[in-house]
């Protein structure tokens, strides 16, 4: 493979200014990629990440996003095709996590879950199929362990992202044969402020002995946005065995 499979293409990673997607979009720039990122709240760390982007020789941009938005994911949409020229890769990153005892679930909570970690990456992969068909292009979705295994207290999250997993077959079947559209589930990723108790936990009950890594999701990343294109539909969990426990 080249060392630079993505030269000449460009991407747009959701969420990227901060932890799994800033690492994601790091790693498209390394493969040559120019990146488009996302963010809500976080600009400081969106010109730091599009910095980053820059001193590895590739185009990077930052544009203020709320997923969420018909109206703002559109423009978001058409000021990274306008600023790159094309859109070969979409990476739908943007999630929020949320605990809660089932029976106290508000439907406000509810529904800001779904809105952001279902609805979102439905619009983006709506509002992007012009550009992505246009070069063969690929969607990757995070998704979660959570979308295969029942969390009692986070049944929100976990319904949300069983729901993404989902769309991302059905997207798979609806946009072929033109796209390739695939599913990263991470297990337990850690980060500096997980406490260090509960991070030796999951440690010990997963069957690789580790927690996973921000590089680990980047990898898998990396694999559906260069692989082979006769890949699609599929989710791939990077969870070091947890799931199996």
């Amino acid at each position: 493979m080249p060392t630079q499979p993505l030269s000449g293409k460009s991407a747009l990673v959701t969420g990227g200014a901060r932890r799994i997607g800033r690492a994601i979009a790091l790693a498209l720039a390394e493969a040559g990629a120019d990146v488009a990122i996302t963010y809500r709240s976080s600009n400081l760390e969106a010109a730091e990440a599009v910095r980053a982007i820059e001193l590895l020789g590739c185009r990077g941009f930052a544009v203020e996003c709320d997923v969420r938005s018909e109206d703002m994911v559109r423009q978001a949409i058409a000021a990274t095709a306008e600023r790159f020229g094309r859109l070969d890769v979409l990476v739908n990153n943007a999630a929020v996590f949320a605990s809660a005892p089932l029976e106290s679930i508000s439907l406000e909570q509810w529904d800001a879950v779904f809105e952001t970690n279902t609805r979102g990456p439905f619009l983006l992969a709506r509002e992007t199929l012009p550009y992505l068909r246009a070069v063969r292009g690929r969607i990757i979705n995070i998704g979660s362990l959570g979308g295969t295994h029942a969390w009692a207290g986070h049944a929100h999250y976990c319904a949300s992202k069983a729901a993404l997993q989902m769309l991302t077959q059905t997207m798979a079947k609806a946009f072929a044969p033109e796209l390739c559209v695939n599913c990263v589930a991470p297990g337990w990723i850690e980060f500096d402020e997980v406490p260090r108790d509960e991070a030796k936990r999951f440690a010990a009950k997963t069957p690789m002995r580790r927690n996973g890594t921000a590089e680990d999701v980047v990898r898998a990343v990396l694999f559906f946005a260069t692989g082979p294109r006769f890949v699609t539909g599929q989710t791939l969990a990077v969870d070091g065995g947890l799931g199996l426990t």
